[in-house]
C-alpha cells in the first residue's frame, strides 16, 4: 500500500520535527519512504540530519517543472503538450505514473537519498522562497510540482509519502490538502495552537479529509485537558519534551533507537492510525476531488494562461488505484 501523509500546523508548532521523526520511524521499520518538504521554510532536510550545506545543495522541484510535466504526460492523448499541464492536471490513459520504489527521470532530477540509521529515505524539496520570487510568483507556484507528482503517484506495497506542508491555512490555496490519506495537525496547548486546528477542521469537513491532532510540547495534565477540550476525539496522541530532539537541534542526533520510549510509542500510534485508513480509501472520490480542483483552476486562470481548454484533459473513465499500470 502507498500511504500519503501530511503534517500541518502553525509555524513553530513542531510539525517539521514530528514529520522528520515519523520518517525516521518508518525507515527504522523497513518501510519505503518518499519525504517531501513543501513548506515555505525549508527545514526538513536539516531535521533529517543533513548539514546546512547539504540542504542548500538539494535540487528544487520547481526548477525541474518542465521535466516533470514532460515525463508525466507520457502518451496521454488528452494533453496536447507538456506546456498545457498545470499543477492540478489529472492522470489519464497513457500518463506516466510514479511509484515510491522505482527509478525514473523525475527522481533522478529532484530526489536525493538520505541515510537514516542504517536505512534511507528519498527526499524531495520545493526549494526556498527567495527575494527573486517577490512580486512575480507566490509560493504555491513552487508547491505545484508537488501537487502534480501526488496526482500521479500510484500505490505500491508498504510505501509511504510524507509531506511537510506549509504552515497555517496556506495549504488550502490549492487542492493539495485533499491528496492525503491522513493529515496530522500538530498543535501546541495554546489558543493560537488550536486556532489553526479549528480552521483546518472547517475546510477539511467539506472534502472528507481525514484529520488527527498531535499535541506537541505537552508538559502536564493541564495541557492535555486543554487539548482534549478543544480537539475532542480528533486528538490522537501527545508528545512531550525530548532530549533526543534537543540533541538533534544542536546537530548531534543520537541513534534513533535511543529516542525516549513515550515518544517512540507516540510514533507507533501515528503509523497505526495511518495504516488503519487504508481500508477506508475511496479512490473514486479521490479522483472526483482531483478533477474538481482541476476544473476550478482551469476556469479561474489555467485556460487563459495556457490558451487551451483544460477541461478536455480530464479522462472520465480513469481511476488511480493499485491495479493501474504505468506507461513505460
Amino acid at each position: 500500500m502507498n500511504m500519503k501523509i501530511a503534517f500541518v500546523g502553525k509555524g513553530g508548532s513542531g510539525k517539521t520535527t514530528l514529520s522528520s521523526l515519523f520518517i525516521r520511524h518508518l525507515v527504522a521499520e523497513s518501510a519505503s519512504v518518499l519525504a517531501v518538504d513543501a513548506d515555505i521554510n525549508q527545514h526538513l532536510a536539516p531535521a533529517l540530519g543533513l548539514s546546512e550545506e547539504e540542504a542548500a545543495a538539494l535540487p528544487a522541484m520547481g526548477e525541474h517543472l518542465p521535466l516533470i510535466k514532460d515525463y508525466l504526460r507520457g502518451t496521454n492523448p488528452r494533453i496536447a503538450s507538456a506546456a498545457t499541464m498545470i499543477k492540478t492536471t489529472p492522470p489519464g490513459e497513457g500518463s506516466r505514473l510514479l511509484r515510491v520504489c522505482e527509478d525514473n527521470p523525475v527522481y533522478d532530477a529532484c530526489a536525493r537519498r538520505v541515510e537514516l540509521d542504517g536505512g534511507a529515505a528519498r527526499l524531495m524539496v520545493t526549494g526556498p522562497f527567495t527575494d527573486a520570487d517577490l512580486g512575480v510568483a507566490c509560493y504555491h507556484s513552487k508547491t505545484g510540482a508537488v501537487e502534480l507528482c501526488l496526482n500521479h503517484l500510484v500505490d505500491g506495497p508498504d510505501d509511504y509519502v510524507v509531506v511537510d506542508m506549509t504552515a497555517g491555512s496556506d495549504s488550502f490555496a490549492s487542492g493539495m490538502f485533499t491528496r492525503f490519506d491522513l493529515t496530522f495537525l500538530v498543535a501546541e496547548p495554546t489558543r493560537k495552537g488550536v486556532s489553526v486546528y479549528r480552521q483546518y477542521k472547517e475546510y477539511a469537513r467539506d472534502f472528507g479529509v481525514a484529520l488527527k491532532v498531535v499535541g506537541n510540547k505537552v508538559q502536564g495534565p493541564d495541557d492535555l485537558d486543554f487539548l482534549r477540550a478543544e480537539a475532542g476525539d480528533d486528538l490522537l496522541v501527545t508528545v512531550g519534551h525530548s532530549d533526543w530532539v534537543r540533541a538533534l537541534e544542536k546537530g548531534r542526533p543520537p541513534r534513533f533507537d535511543l529516542l525516549e520510549e513515550p515518544n517512540r510509542r507516540a510514533l507507533r500510534v501515528l503509523r497505526e492510525a495511518v495504516d488503519a485508513t487504508y481500508e477506508r480509501r475511496d479512490r473514486e472520490r479521490y479522483m472526483r476531488q482531483m478533477v474538481h480542483f482541476h476544473l476550478k483552476n482551469a476556469q479561474s486562470w489555467g485556460n487563459e494562461r495556457t490558451g487551451a481548454d483544460l477541461a478536455a484533459q480530464v479522462d472520465p473513465s480513469f481511476v488511480l488505484g493499485e491495479s493501474v499500470t504505468a506507461t513505460a
